[in-house]
């Protein structure tokens, strides 16, 4: 089952059909664990499919909850953070996160800074050097535990944290920095680890760059990486966890207004946002 928020109400979307959710608030929706089965049972019974919504409806996936995520879970993300931080001493450090027990966390959106796919993400004004970065997301409850799956556009600004690692926060929050969506993926089993991230961007009428990798790269296990983020922190409305890059294009690339950066991860879909 696919989940969906809109302009016009939240959608259950299973077997290519369409339903109202009607009742719960999102809000309440990331607080039940068993969101899987709660789902089924309102498509279950006399509830009556609608008509699908278009593209032009979708919200992002998210109303108060915090997306945070996990950096240098990949072997070719380290090996780009310590390119790019090489000439500020910092290159050091990405090797050592990358196998010390402690992942690397660290707060990336609020839902007034998140765009859903259709929408437009941001390239900082000052800075030189900027990627998306696909990534994964877990949908996290209130208590911790993963009941479902979306796709994550993080925007980065390779640049300004390659000349200071201190100066990340910047580089990576910001307005328009983080893209969700379409939708999420409900489910209680874990995805296989074949599943394939696939990102392409585009400029003009051709693929500018291209590049795919599979979940099984990741060095970290999904339930380490929820346990460190709920150690002595509390979401009371539940969660969103980016699970790192692994896609990072050539270093004399750099994303410009009106690229179009399309990210797809089957089953959920494919999330798509046009650079402002």
């Amino acid at each position: 089952m696919r989940l969906f928020r809109t302009t016009t109400g939240s959608f259950v979307e299973k077997a290519g059909k369409y339903y109202p959710l009607n009742g719960a608030s999102w809000n309440e929706l990331f607080q039940r664990d068993d969101l899987e089965g709660y789902l089924a049972s309102t498509v279950n019974g006399d509830a009556k499919p609608t008509a699908a919504f278009s593209r032009a409806d979708l919200l992002p996936p998210i109303e108060q909850q915090e997306v945070w995520a996990a950096g240098v879970t990949y072997y070719r993300s380290r090996s780009a953070r310590m390119e790019e931080s090489e000439s500020a001493g910092g290159g050091d450090f990405y090797d050592r996160v990358y196998s010390a027990p402690r992942p690397e966390l660290f707060f990336k959106s609020t839902a007034s800074r998140t765009v859903g796919s259709g929408g437009k993400v941001r390239i900082r004004h000052d800075a030189k050097w900027s990627v998306p970065e696909p990534e994964l997301v877990l949908v996290i409850s209130a208590q911790g535990k993963i009941v479902g799956y979306t796709i994550g556009n993080d925007m980065s600004s390779r640049d300004i944290e390659g000349e200071n690692p201190l100066y990340l926060p910047q580089a990576k929050v910001y307005d328009g920095s983080c893209a969700l969506g379409p939708g999420i993926l409900v489910a209680s089993k874990a995805l296989p680890r074949t599943t394939e991230i696939a990102l392409e961007i585009f400029r003009g009428e051709g693929c500018a760059f291209a590049g795919c990798i599979k979940i099984s790269e990741i060095k970290r296990d999904f339930a380490t990486l929820v346990e460190y983020l709920f150690r002595d922190n509390s979401f009371p409305n539940g969660c969103f966890l980016m699970t790192g890059t692994g896609i990072v294009p050539p270093n004399d690339f750099t994303l410009d207004h009106g690229d179009r950066v399309r990210i797809t991860i089957d089953p959920i879909g494919t999330l798509e946002n046009e650079v402002a």
